[in-house]
């Protein structure tokens, strides 16, 4: 082995610890932080251990601050987006058990995702309550906003709007979730 292969793997095990080990409340790195870490060429290593992540059904997922995935973004939009490993496939609901949430937490997480989806990407905390009350307690619905905030799903504003943040648009495929949604539903309205 050479000794440039050499160095390129030793980087991409530092990627790898680094990208795995959560050192702040949200999952993640941010793009300079892994520049710092690893070099100018951290893209390349980046590369090279999403190759070696998809043997394990993992990915190296890249947000950007902009809602919109980008095909060709600039060195700062890279430098400024968050780095993040997660699954390549849906969760199956049988694994959800090992995931550490709740069912009813997630379908509440659901249910918030869809609301602010439908009102275009925004919605006042006081309707996404009024939703969540209709099938939650009141006390369950106050904690898991303030908890879909803390981990990344939300983000909320001054004025209390609401807005899907970074880790959404990571780990769900909205369009995936809409379309789900709407095939339920067209079914309930079309059974006898």
């Amino acid at each position: 082995m050479s000794e440039e292969t050499t160095s390129y793997m030793r980087k991409v095990k530092r990627a790898s610890k680094i990208l795995l080990y959560q050192r702040h409340r949200q999952p993640g790195i941010k793009g300079w932080e892994l520049k710092r870490a690893l070099g100018r060429d951290y893209m390349k290593i980046i590369q090279l251990l999403d190759e070696q992540l998809a043997n394990l059904d993992l990915q190296v997922k890249i947000v950007y601050e902009e809602e919109e995935q980008l095909d060709k973004p600039t060195e700062d939009q890279l430098e400024k987006a968050r780095f993040y490993v997660t699954i390549k496939e849906p969760i199956a609901m049988s694994d959800l058990s090992t995931s550490g949430w709740r069912v009813d937490d997630i379908a509440a997480l659901v249910i918030a995702i869809a609301y602010i989806i439908s009102k275009q990407g925004k919605s006042s905390r006081k309707e996404v309550e009024q939703i969540l009350k209709e099938k939650f307690p009141k006390w369950k619905v106050e904690h898991n906003l303030s908890r879909f905030i803390a981990r990344g799903y939300l983000s909320q504003d001054e004025n209390d709007l609401l807005y899907l943040d970074w880790r959404t648009r990571a780990e769900i495929d909205q369009k995936e979730l809409v379309r789900l949604i709407l095939g339920e539903e067209m079914r309930i309205i079309t059974s006898p």
